[in-house]
C-alpha cells in the first residue's frame, strides 16, 4: 500500500480551494467527487510522471475534453 499524497485543487464551480488525499496507485484513472463547498460534481484525473510524481487536475463536469 503506497502513501497518500496531499494535494491542493480548485473547485472548477465557486473556486474554493480544496486540500484533498491522492492515492498514487490511481494513477490512469478518473473518478467524480462533490465540491465540500458548492456541492457540485468535480471531474478528479490523477498522473504520475516519469520520476513519480503524483499530480491531480480538476474539471467541470461538462467540460469537453
Amino acid at each position: 500500500m503506497g502513501f497518500l499524497t496531499e494535494e491542493t485543487v480548485y473547485c472548477p464551480y465557486c473556486g474554493e480551494m480544496l486540500e484533498v488525499l491522492i492515492d498514487p496507485q490511481e494513477a490512469g484513472q478518473q473518478y467524480t467527487e462533490d465540491c465540500q463547498v458548492c456541492c457540485k460534481p468535480i471531474l478528479f484525473i490523477v498522473a504520475v510522471d516519469a520520476l513519480g510524481d503524483v499530480s491531480v487536475s480538476v474539471r467541470d463536469e461538462n467540460d469537453a475534453y
